[in-house]
Order: structure tokens, then sequence, then C-alpha cells
């Protein structure tokens, strides 16, 4: 028996390989399936079933194109309506695959489909379970995104996910191992560890939901409390998991189309699209296309695009470092925005020897802003999470967070030059960019964040442990 988890960082994602006597499971493939059918094709094995744990929100599972290339069924747990064919198991049938078993345990609470996959070994032994979103390390799914296909409220989803870990997680021995579907950095939860791998029996311990003594009523308060409102592309990924969506090679031909910068600037008229610059934020600084949109690739990228940019149809056109063109369209894919129509042939520089007309973010080192600040006034503004802010900040600095920064515009002046902020430097451009689209021009960005901030002596907020805030 092989088990590789497959991880990617940017989305904090995790999908599963599970090898057996030449059968194959994949469970929550990614949306390029090259490397699943690589591994099996190396074994000499056959990719037997592919297993979804729910209907995925941020971001588009590989299911259907694998189930295409291979012939496998795609298999859910029960309540799931996909508009394709699939297995929609019962709760607790078995499937074999070689010599271990796959069991499907029907857990709801984040989703009322939400199943978690248990694993036993070649002697009937449980070995693991593949928790989807149901339970992560140290925390477990939001309640609140299955509200209106469930109609239910978050509540009683909440209510629902307590009872599905108590009488089908919980009593499972403390060393089955855990293998969830996102780890720290993912949107479906709140508080996940940085790991991605643990015992059962540990999990018992830290986790705050699997508390023995937890009432009911004592869970549903802390799983629902401080949910921030979530990314307005997951319904859309939704929809695209339970209906299909174009294969990656359709997406990818259509996404890397190479564009003078005349023809760059008449699709961009033509179509409405979007222009994402996705280099170092340095260099988006130094001088970009006007009313561009940065989020660099090498940053949170899809995550942002997703929760920023928002609708999954919109025409995006790219400003991409030659060679990364395949990379940027794969993972805006990921996250459903299939419709990239080309890049910049030449990069930025192309750009510029066109004499085409563009801008620059104004950048100042920190101790910029502290002389600044110390001979006037001067308004900031802080574009970090609202936990990061109230654990520590600049007085008097706006806490204008990037995930609503379009709700914050009206507080942003209009003459003043004002100076804006994160923890290092990425969102912060991203901010500068959005605000720029907008027609606010008076902003300087503070290169090195918060970090730089401190370490340049300007006074900060008493610090907050993270841990205590509610």
């Amino acid at each position: 028996m092989k088990i590789e988890q497959i991880y990617t960082g940017c989305l904090a994602q995790g999908a599963y390989y599970i090898e057996s006597d030449g059968e194959v499971a994949i469970i929550d493939p990614l949306r390029e399936v090259k490397p699943y059918l690589d591994r099996a094709a190396k074994a000499n094995a056959e990719i037997k079933y592919i297993f979804e744990t729910h209907f995925h929100a941020d971001f588009v599972s590989g299911h259907v194109t694998l189930s295409k290339e291979t012939g496998a069924p795609i298999v859910y747990g029960p309540n799931a309506n996909p508009t394709f064919d699939a297995i929609i198991a019962k709760d607790n049938q078995e499937f074999k695959l070689g010599k271990v078993t796959i069991v499907a345990l029907h857990t709801p609470g984040h989703t009322m489909e939400s199943t978690t996959y248990l694993l036993k070994d070649e002697n009937g032994k449980d070995h693991a379970i593949f928790s989807g979103d149901t339970l992560f390390l140290g925390d477990v799914g939001r309640p609140d995104l299955a509200q209106k296909a469930a109609d239910m409220t978050q509540e009683q989803l909440a209510a629902t996910l307590f009872d599905s870990l108590r009488t089908k997680i919980m009593p499972l021995a403390d060393d089955v191992v855990v293998y969830p579907a996102h780890g720290a950095g993912s949107a479906c939860g709140k508080n996940m560890m940085k790991e991605t791998v643990d015992t059962l029996g540990n999990q018992k311990k830290m986790n705050y939901a699997l508390r023995a003594d937890m009432t009911k009523e004592e869970f549903v308060k802390e799983v629902t409390e401080g949910l921030l409102p979530p990314p307005q592309y997951f319904p859309l990924n939704v929809k695209m998991n339970k209906e299909g969506y174009d294969d990656i090679d359709e997406v990818l031909e259509r996404g890397t189309q190479a564009l003078s910068p005349t023809a760059f600037e008449a699709a961009a008229n033509e179509t409405g699209a979007i222009v994402l610059d996705v280099r170092h934020q340095n260099e988006f600084a130094k001088g970009h296309i006007p009313r561009s949109i940065f989020i660099g690739i090498d940053g949170g990228f899809a995550p942002w695009v997703g929760a920023l940019i928002g609708d999954v149809q919109q025409p995006i056109l790219l400003v991409v470092e030659e060679g990364r063109e395949e990379e940027v369209v794969t993972r805006l894919s990921r996250v459903g925005f299939d419709n990239t129509l080309g890049y910049l042939k030449g990069g930025f520089e192309a750009w510029k020897k066109a004499s085409m007309e563009y801008d620059t973010v104004s950048t100042v080192p920190a101790t910029a802003l502290k002389e600044a600040m110390e001979a006037e006034d001067v308004p900031v503004f802080d574009v970090r999470k609202p936990g990061e802010y109230i654990s520590e900040h600049i007085p008097n600095a706006h806490a204008t967070p990037l995930d609503f920064l379009n709700n914050h515009l009206a507080e942003f002046p209009s003459e003043q030059t004002f100076y804006v902020y994160c923890a290092g430097g990425y969102r912060s451009m991203i901010a500068a960019s959005i605000l720029k689209s907008r027609g606010i021009h008076n902003l300087i960005d503070v290169a090195g964040g918060f970090k730089a901030i401190k370490e340049a002596g300007i006074p900060v907020s008493d610090y907050v442990c993270p841990t205590t805030i509610k």
C-alpha cells in the first residue's frame, strides 16, 4: 500500500494518491491531472476510482477530466447531486482497491454531501481517514458555505458537523492517520495548523473542536464565531465542480496566445478584460500598464485572484515574466478563471519599447514613513487581515483589509498623500494597484511592510496574542 499526499502550497490543498496491488484511487485531484496519470503509469497501475470529499468551493477539482482520461468513476458521498455520471455512495459503502478497502463515512456539516473516506489496510485495520473539509488539523470546516444549498442556517450545519465528528470520526482509534483537504492559509477554516498530516489521537488532544467535554452549543458558538465572509468566487467554483468545465488543454490553448502591444491594447479595449500583472511587486512599482491589477504569481496568487476579481467569467489579459505563461494560466484555472485571452508578448519591456503609456507606484522605505510621521500627521492605511491589525498596528492607522478594499474606497483621501502597508509588501502593492485603477493616485507604498516598520522604530500598538482574539 502506498499513500502520497500531493500538496499545493498556494491553495493550501492536499490531493491524495493511494495505490495497492496495481490499483489506484485519487482523492480530491487538482484541475491539471497529468501528475496523477504519470504516477500511475510509472507504477504500471490503473486508476480505479476518483473520490471527491464534497463539492469544493475554493478550487476546481480535476475529477471530470481525470474520469474522462481514465474511465474511472467519480465517487461522492450521500446527498451529492452532480449533473454528470457519478457513483453516489451510501454511508459505510466499501470500495475495494487492490488489497485495501476504502469506506465512505458520511460526515455532513461543512456541506451536506461531505464524506470522509476511511482506508483499511490489507488486514482490515483502520489505517487513515481522508477527511476533506470535515476535519482539519487544529480546526474543522466552516459551516456557512452550504447554507443556501442545504436550506439550513450556519448554526444548523455546525450542529450537524458536531454530530458527524462525534459519531463517525472521534470513535476511531488514536493511531488512525488524518489526511485533510487543506492546511494553514485556506479560507475553508479559521485556525488550521501548518502541518498537513497528523494522528487522530493528537488531534483529539489539540483540536478545540474534538474536545471530549464540549457541548453541542459550545461547538456551534466556537465554530461560527469570527467567520469572515467567504470569497465571492466560492459559489462559482461549486457550480463548476457540480456541472463540469472545459478541459485544461483548451484553457491553456486560449490563454497562452502571445499578443503584440497593439493587439494587447485592442483586446483590452474590445473585451473589457482586466489586465493582470503577475510579476514581482518591485517590477510592477517601477512600471506597469495603467489601470492594471497586480497579483504576483510568487505570492498567494490564486486565492487573491478569486477573492479580488471574483467573477470567474471575467476576461483576463496577462503581463507575465517570459516562460511562466502556462504556469499562470494553469494556476488561474485551478480557481475557475478560464477566460484568459492571452499575454503581452515580450512582457512589459515590449510595452515600453512600443512607446505605450505606463504608470508607476511610489514606494519608500519604512524610515521615510517614520520621518513623514514625525514631521506631520499623515494618513496611514493597514491592508492586513483584521486579526493581524488587532494584534499589532501603527496607532491611528486605518484598518482597510485587502479582502474588502472596495468597501473602504470612500475612506481614502482624494488629495492628501497617504501611505499603505501590509505585512511584507505583497498585499500593499495589490492594494495600490486597485486604488490606482480606481483613479486614486495620491498614495505611497511602504516597502517591506509591518516588519520593516517595526525595524525602523515606528511606534506600534501593544501586542495582543492572536490566539486570544475572538
